[in-house]
């Protein structure tokens, strides 16, 4: 069976001044796609085997191109948009007519320039659309071990789990709420740990480094804080998860460890409810 959205190995059946005819099994009384010309070899002839991706051309008929598209069906790519119009957005994925992302599978607006990571899927009419929606599309069962650094995109963020990324642009991945401290957006590239791999294939990440490799830098950024806030700070380690949030973008444990670890140097000192360089 012939389906847009995939490369398949097809029989030349007959040529045309404006290209040629592939088929499945190489018989010209089953269904047949045109090539056309440009994308013939030089030394194409019937009964020929090619390997072509198949995809609608703007009059909604079924096309076969010897051209690399940048995405296949039901799997994902980070592609750029080039344009915005009425109807959505549309993308380049290396073949002459551009996809489609339609408004309802935009998870946020997308301007010309931007990247979006998206997956390929096929609507009800048959169209190859893109999707920002890639949760179902994602690989599982990763080849990472515990503690591995990776660049992740974020692509959705729920209250109630925490944030979505894909590792890699391929692999699936959620930062619980727990290990989520500071602003995140969709779209966002950023550096994750991985904390384990999950039963069901997926990754369960952290943005933060393990504890003793990251007192050392939160140590220096909150020194550096102190330091440009005049050498106090209005509160001491027992301040809130909250303000310690909003102030650092750290849990309220790594802010404990990392001004232990000042207190440890004599860089600091506490008393009267301050934090107070030394």
């Amino acid at each position: 069976m012939l389906q847009a959205g995939k490369k398949q190995e097809l029989t030349v059946v007959k040529k045309v001044d404006f290209g040629i005819y592939l088929s499945e099994d190489g018989s010209l009384s089953k269904e047949r796609v045109l090539l056309p010309k440009k994308y013939v070899p030089k030394d194409c002839s019937v009964g020929s085997r090619l390997t072509v991706f198949l995809y609608k051309d703007s009059s909604d008929r079924l096309i076969a191109t010897t051209a690399e598209p940048y995405i296949t069906l039901h799997q994902t790519a980070v592609l750029k948009v080039i344009s915005v119009t009425k109807i959505g957005a549309f993308l380049d994925w290396g073949l002459e007519k551009d996809l489609l992302l339609p408004f309802k599978e935009q998870t946020r607006k997308v301007s010309v320039g931007d990247e979006a990571l998206v997956a390929l899927y096929a609507d009800k009419s048959g169209r190859l659309c893109a999707t920002m929606k890639v949760f179902q599309y994602l690989k599982l069962n990763p080849p990472y071990s515990i503690g591995d650094m990776l660049p992740a995109r974020i692509y959705n963020i729920n209250p109630k789990f925490g944030i979505f990324i894909a590792v890699e642009d391929k692999y699936s991945g959620l930062i619980q709420n727990k290990e989520v401290h500071g602003s995140f957006n969709i779209g966002d590239k950023i550096l994750v740990r991985v904390v384990q791999i999950r039963e069901d294939g997926r990754i369960d990440a952290s943005p933060n480094q393990k504890a003793y490799l990251k007192i050392d830098g939160d140590a220096d950024m909150i020194f550096e804080r102190l330091t440009k806030c005049g050498g106090a700070f209005p509160f001491d380690d027992h301040a809130s998860p909250e303000l310690i949030d909003k102030e650092f973008a750290l849990s309220k444990a790594a802010f404990k460890r990392a001004v232990g670890h000042l207190l440890k140097e004599r860089k600091v000192k506490i008393e009267n409810g301050q934090i107070t360089k030394i």
